[in-house]
């Protein structure tokens, strides 16, 4: 009698509860992960087609040296005259190089540029070029003269020109001594590996020997046709071929050569040859330099 009420018991705590939910909604949630993978796969087809289309292309990344300055002939010989006169003086007389500063002074800068001469002594300068350049900004540019005196050596002036689209030449402050443009080592050039074919030697040295000699007569047998060499008016004679290596290219040579002048002068000297093999034999293109480029 206690087991069945027990039993019973146990029957009227059980409960069971329906709930009516939207079929729509049943299927949504069955069909859901489908789409989602249908979805990306849609969308990775768009991406594939676009990149097919219209490639996206990188940025350049922003350099951080100064901008190379369009060539400007007027303001690089401004600059060259200024630093021949303001490096060539001499202290027996102040009056010439003030009135030779003249015409660069504003009244922005002093009187001789802020130049004070000794109580004796002169300089000059032998030659003088601008040797390096940038751009300052619009219309402004900023050169280095490099400019052999007779006493100082090479002196190098840092000096800044304005040349506005419509204005004139001038002075942007006052110029600075400074020191070379920096350099390195030199480095031997690319090579592929050295000639190892007996008649292109031949070749390449015999035009060579003719090249130097200034002998075009001789140098036409191995050049091609409508070759177009210019040969050194100095006149060497060929002492030996210390090298000949094909260059980085495949398709020249890179010759270093012993010569001498006339006067008993020797040089080291290295001259690249374009060759061209024709029906088995080897000719010269070019040799150095194209003398109509």
């Amino acid at each position: 009698m206690s087991a069945e009420r027990g039993q019973s018991g146990s029957r009227a705590r059980a409960s069971v509860s329906i709930t009516s939910r939207a079929l729509w909604r049943i299927r949504l949630a069955r069909e859901l992960p489908r789409y989602a993978v249908l979805a990306a796969a849609v969308a990775g087809l768009a991406a594939s087609a676009r990149f097919a289309v219209a490639p996206p292309h990188a940025t350049p990344a922003r350099s951080a040296l100064p901008a190379l300055a369009p060539r400007d002939p007027a303001a690089e010989g401004f600059a060259t005259l200024f630093a021949r006169r303001y490096l060539s003086w001499s202290a027996s007389e102040p009056l010439s190089s003030s009135r030779a500063l003249e015409r660069f002074l504003g009244a922005g800068l002093e009187a001789d540029a802020g130049l004070t001469l000794p109580q004796s002594g002169e300089q000059r300068v032998e030659w003088a070029e601008v040797v390096q350049e940038r751009s300052e900004g619009v219309g402004e540019h900023v050169y280095t003269v490099a400019a052999q005196t007779d006493t100082a050596g090479v002196v190098y002036l840092s000096l800044s020109v304005a040349h506005p689209s419509a204005g004139a030449l001038q002075l942007a402050g006052y110029p600075a001594i400074v020191g070379a443009p920096s350099s390195a080592a030199a480095s031997p050039p690319q090579h592929l590996g050295e000639v190892e074919e007996p008649a292109l030697a031949t070749v390449a040295q015999r035009a060579l020997r003719n090249y130097l000699a200034d002998s075009p007569s001789e140098l036409a047998a191995d050049l091609t046709r409508g070759a177009r060499v210019s040969p050194p008016s100095l006149g060497l004679s060929l002492e030996s071929v210390q090298r000949l290596d094909w260059g980085a290219d495949g398709r020249s040579l890179l010759a270093v050569v012993r010569a001498a002048d006339g006067r008993g002068v020797h040089y080291t000297l290295a001259y690249q040859l374009e060759v061209v093999r024709d029906q088995g034999r080897w000719e010269v293109a070019a040799v150095q330099t194209d003398p109509s480029s």
